[in-house]
């Protein structure tokens, strides 16, 4: 591709020679006019004026930023750890695979530790008070932008919690709730499980504030999980991981969190689609059930997302292993989330599942905005909205990420699967 221009002063340039990938087509013979931090327009590529500075996209495909509403780290650190430093390793490896926009999510640790976590985000979700400039010469926080926090726990079910740690899980009527929503304008979701004390009041909080509610890490039946959503509760997180299933009552059979979210017509949810929390029947059943406009694809990455094979991780305060290309609890009995980021996701669910390229990053963009509402601005190539884009080879290999009209990172050779 074509060198960029400046992009400690960006204007308008269009982006050309590429295939655009549009929320209902993958377009050839169009391109993207971008001005300064904002999609101007998508136009035939010979309707643009002449003298616009051109980027040639040399036949890549031109997405939309990639939007993970669930991952908690990478290269080793944790968005738990709290720090600037564990943040700015997690947004800058982010940036490399297409991702310009995130929740930076938490997990089930000591209360304080899910406070300081919070505490960071908020400040991560504004400019850097210092005014240092990112690679790209723009002021500001490097890397892909935190857009608030997924509070992942610790209200779940023991039964149902997986790698999140038994020793700190709580019931959402314990007091903590007061201290959690001081956090309020730094969350964007909540996940918990419904059938807990409290869980239908921390419902009714969350909804108030704007703050969407998810359930996940559930034992709940069917009926427990339509009173919350009958108070407002919209999302359920990875389908399949941590969600009760059909059981038997004498003769008759109570459906779990699984049955009630894959027969919905109205929940939203999401899928970790590396190829290896889901095989790829179960994966085609969730698209099938929840269809790219509600089925979310997020990578639910650890600390252990781009370390090698046989790696130790730490989320909290247990340490878990990356064994098979994904995370894993020591004794193997079960998944301790994902090592692959949206990147990868991407080319599990195109090239395994064989779904259109156009709705597999619309689960990875659009979607995942809207849940969270922020679609007006983020998700789609679409005028009016922020110039957040991504560049991807062919084989779906990112190549560029630009965030705000500034390019933010480049190339991925060798980069894992």
């Amino acid at each position: 591709m074509s060198a960029a221009p400046d992009p400690a002063t960006p204007g308008r340039v269009v982006w050309r020679g590429g295939r655009l990938v549009l929320p209902d087509r993958v377009a050839d013979g169009l391109a993207l006019l971008t001005d300064g931090d904002r999609i101007e327009a998508v136009a035939r590529d010979g309707d643009v004026a002449a003298d616009v500075p051109r980027r040639d996209l040399a036949g890549a495909y031109l997405l939309p930023g990639l939007v993970d509403i669930h991952t908690h780290g990478a290269l080793g650190r944790s968005f738990l750890d709290g720090d600037d430093v564990a943040f700015e390793t997690i947004v800058r490896e982010q940036a490399r695979r297409g991702v310009t926009s995130l929740l930076a999510t938490t997990s089930t640790a000591p209360f304080h530790d899910i406070l300081t976590a919070l505490a960071t985000t908020r400040a991560w979700m504004t400019p850097d008070p210092s005014g240092a400039p990112d690679p790209s010469g723009a002021p500001g926080r490097p890397g892909a932008r935190v857009l608030g926090a997924h509070v992942e726990g610790p209200y779940f079910a023991a039964a149902q919690s997986g790698a999140q740690d038994p020793a700190h899980l709580r019931n959402p009527d314990d007091g903590s709730v007061d201290a959690l929503l001081e956090y309020a304008d730094a969350i964007r979701l909540v996940s918990f499980a419904p059938e807990l004390p409290g869980a239908e009041a921390l419902t009714r909080r969350l909804v108030a504030l704007g703050i969407v509610a998810a359930a996940g890490h559930s034992s709940a039946t069917d009926d427990v999980l339509a009173r919350c959503e009958g108070l407002g509760l919209s999302h359920v997180i990875h389908l399949w991981s941590g969600q009760s299933t059909t059981v038997r009552e004498g003769p008759w059979r109570r459906p779990g969190l699984l049955e009630a979210s894959l027969a919905s017509a109205t929940l939203t949810g999401e899928m970790i689609a590396d190829g290896k929390h889901l095989p790829p029947t179960l994966m085609a059943l969730a698209w099938k059930a929840f269809g790219p406009d509600r089925l979310c694809i997020v990578s639910d990455a650890t600390s252990g997302a781009g370390l090698p094979e046989g790696a130790s991780f730490t989320l909290g305060a247990l340490t878990y292993e990356v064994r098979d290309g994904v995370g894993m609890m020591p004794d193997r009995s079960a998944f301790a989330g994902s090592s692959t980021l949206l990147d990868g996701m991407l080319r599990v669910v195109v090239h395994q599942l064989g779904v259109p390229l156009f709705e597999a990053v619309r689960a990875a963009s659009l979607t995942p905005a809207r849940v969270i509402g922020v679609d007006r601005a983020k998700g789609s190539l679409q005028a009016g909205k922020d110039a957040d884009l991504a560049v991807f080879a062919p084989d779906l290999t990112p190549l560029e990420t630009v965030i705000a009209g500034r390019t933010v990172a480049r190339g991925l050779e060798g980069a894992p699967s």
